[in-house]
């Protein structure tokens, strides 16, 4: 996914009727500027719409051309029903976003 701007946005929710859990095993962001930095925030949410946030990496700077991994398969988490995952960027246009994950139920 691909952050066009600076806006808080979900990258991964769960219903509360899914019946499943989600181990999320891994979330990647590349900066593909290359030349400016650009800061990272990711939160789960305790309500698929609304709730709490609970932040996952604050303000997190991702140098210009690098990658910066929050989760990976030995830090996993779970996104049980009615959670979600957002994240932003201070700057449109300059990250990608990978989440991968697994469906449990």
């Amino acid at each position: 996914m691909s952050l066009t701007n600076t806006s808080e946005t979900t990258i991964l929710t769960n219903l509360s009727t899914s019946n499943k859990a989600l181990k999320v095993t891994l979330i990647t962001v590349a900066n593909i500027d290359g030349t400016n930095n650009c800061d990272v925030s990711i939160k789960v949410y305790s309500a698929a719409t609304g709730g709490t946030a609970f932040s996952l990496a604050h303000t997190i700077t991702v140098p210009a051309d690098a990658t910066f991994a929050p989760l990976g398969r030995d830090q996993s988490i779970w996104l049980e029903e009615d959670r979600r995952i957002t994240v932003q960027a201070s700057a449109a246009n300059d990250l990608h976003v990978i989440v991968s994950y697994e469906e449990v139920g």
